[in-house]
């Protein structure tokens, strides 16, 4: 499983996915149809290119796409993180891969200091995900001017707030990851 830059190409198998009634109601774009799907592929590859954001495209063993990972609205070293995988890969350890494999580029690569996850309060299962991850933090009463500003919204969501931090992220990865590339370098 690994990560890949956003490609029109890859809608064709995304789209499916994106549209299922347990993913629909989490994402950020929400396309109307196959082609306006394409469109906010498009603006999203023009996005990344302008510098606002970072985004790719979530790849299974067989490099099948099968969900996207993205840092929206980045300002001074931060972004907002957001994340969808298909319903088939609910529940099999993917979003954890890519999260991980992100957060090595987007915190050893891209300068990103700080990554900040909103997760809706009704999302039960994306809230006890984030709280099994040992370097996430639960920023509500740390970051209360961010809290309230996502809480401030057209629609009227309530989240609650989730912070990583690159120091939390780095201690994690020095301890645990880098440990097992190299178990893994010697088995090999």
């Amino acid at each position: 499983m690994y990560l890949k830059k956003r490609n029109l190409s890859d809608c064709n198998q995304l789209y499916p996915l994106i549209i299922h009634p347990d993913v629909f109601p989490f994402v950020r774009e929400k396309p109307n149809s196959y082609e306006e799907y394409l469109f906010l592929t498009k603006k999203v590859m023009e996005d990344e290119e302008n510098g606002l954001l970072i985004s790719r495209t979530i790849l299974d063993e067989w490099e099948t796409p099968i969900g996207v990972i993205t840092l929206y609205d980045m300002n001074n070293g931060t972004g907002f993180l957001g994340t969808w995988l298909g319903k088939p890969y609910h529940g099999k350890g993917y979003n954890r891969i890519a999260k991980e494999a992100f957060f090595q580029e987007l915190f050893f690569e891209k300068g990103v200091e700080s990554i900040f996850l909103r997760v809706r309060l009704e999302n039960i299962r994306s809230q006890k995900a984030l709280e099994k991850i040992p370097y996430v933090l639960f920023a509500n009463e740390t970051r209360p001017h961010i809290l309230e500003q996502i809480n401030t919204n057209p629609k009227n969501y309530l989240y609650n707030l989730y912070e990583i931090s690159k120091d939390s992220f780095t201690m994690y990865y020095k301890t645990h990851i880098q440990n097992e590339e190299t178990i893994q370098q010697l088995e090999a």
